[in-house]
């Protein structure tokens, strides 16, 4: 590996960093000036420029025939929003959690990453997977801005949707112009970043001997992943815990729906699933979905301490990456542990969790 293609592998991850920024940013205000709620445009508009960097990566690492860097980077990037990126930002402040994201947005998280382990079981993603993965995300968006703008109680409870005023004023047009500028910088910048971030990535594996599907579940996914890093830790300082959450959610719905999805309905051949990622990281993923369950419905808050949690793990699945990888002397020991002491003493924590605040819930109603 060449010192140019490292330089430009770390320009990439700033690229990528500053180009969701000014897509975020754009995008964001000029949804909010359509009237879009601060929920809506997590779930929706701000997951979807957080997760495009995942698609610009994809996008690449596909026409370059890297599959297995395409799928690891979005069931990585899955796992990592999950426990790194709300592991975080709980730590730095409770995250509260609204009831809609546990009726509505979960489930349908759990079903989607369920969706795409049985369309990958014969290895492939086709035409025909991609199309149903991407008519998913369409329905979804479509349903969520929908649903928002009924005139029921539920939905002004929902979305708590402001006023939209129609607004002549030359400014406020200046406005809407510079956010489109934004957004058309900010995806320029994601596709020259990922390019480059996809080329040092490849010429990492091939240095360290290091396969593309472990270099695509950490290193791209962690810097993919970053933009949602940011955005959770800025929210989570200026308690807009709404829009903490909801991105997360939303960009793990992206990722498979809209990312996998749009990229395997325009592969020439499809993309190819690795027999690592069936067996073991898709699992994870559907695990790490399921475990938002408890952990979200214990007073709907993710706790410092459910965070910490969430870190731990994810620091425990990239240890256990590397040394599969290197075929290290510890991973047995390191498995075992994992498997028949942390995993089940985890679920058992949370299950007594869960069933303790049933019980509070029901003496207090």
């Amino acid at each position: 590996m060449d010192l140019i293609t490292l330089v430009l592998f770390i320009i990439g991850f700033v690229l990528l960093i500053l180009g969701a920024n000014l897509l975020v940013q754009g995008a964001s205000n000029l949804a909010e000036s359509l009237g879009i709620s601060r929920l809506v445009v997590g779930l929706t508009v701000v997951a979807f420029g957080t997760s495009a960097p995942e698609l610009a990566v994809n996008l690449q690492s596909t026409f370059m025939e890297q599959p297995s860097l395409a799928v690891g980077n979005v069931v990585g990037s899955n796992i990592l929003n999950i426990l790194l990126v709300l592991g975080v930002g709980a730590i730095i402040v409770p995250l509260g959690v609204h009831k809609r994201l546990i009726k509505l947005e979960i489930p349908i998280m759990i079903g989607v990453s369920f969706l795409l382990f049985l369309l990958s079981l014969d290895g492939t993603l086709n035409h025909w997977d991609g199309l149903l993965l991407f008519s998913g995300i369409v329905f979804y968006s479509i349903f969520s801005i929908k649903t928002c703008r009924q005139p029921s109680v539920d939905a002004q409870e929902v979305c708590s949707l402001p006023e939209w005023k129609e607004d002549k004023n030359p400014k406020a047009l200046y406005n809407i112009i510079k956010n489109i500028f934004f957004i058309i910088v900010g995806l320029g910048l994601l596709v020259l970043g990922s390019q480059w971030l996809v080329n040092g990535a490849i010429a990492l594996a091939q240095l360290f001997g290091i396969s593309e599907l472990i270099i695509g579940l950490t290193i791209v996914s962690i810097g993919t992943s970053l933009p949602e890093l940011a955005t959770v830790v800025v929210a989570s300082l200026r308690g807009e815990q709404d829009l903490v959450v909801g991105n997360v959610i939303g960009s793990n719905l992206f990722n498979i729906l809209l990312v996998l999805g749009f990229t395997s309905l325009i592969a020439p051949a499809g993309i190819e699933v690795p027999h690592a990622a069936i067996v073991f990281d898709m699992p994870i993923m559907i695990a790490v979905a399921i475990a938002c369950f408890p952990i979200f419905f214990t007073g709907y808050t993710i706790t410092r301490w459910e965070g910490g949690v969430f870190l731990a793990f994810y620091v425990a699945y990239a240890l256990y990456l590397f040394l599969n990888a290197t075929q290290h002397t510890l991973l047995p020991a390191f498995s075992a542990v994992m498997l028949w002491f942390v995993i089940p003493l985890t679920v058992i924590t949370f299950i007594v969790l869960v069933l303790r605040d049933k019980q509070t819930s029901s003496k207090n109603g």
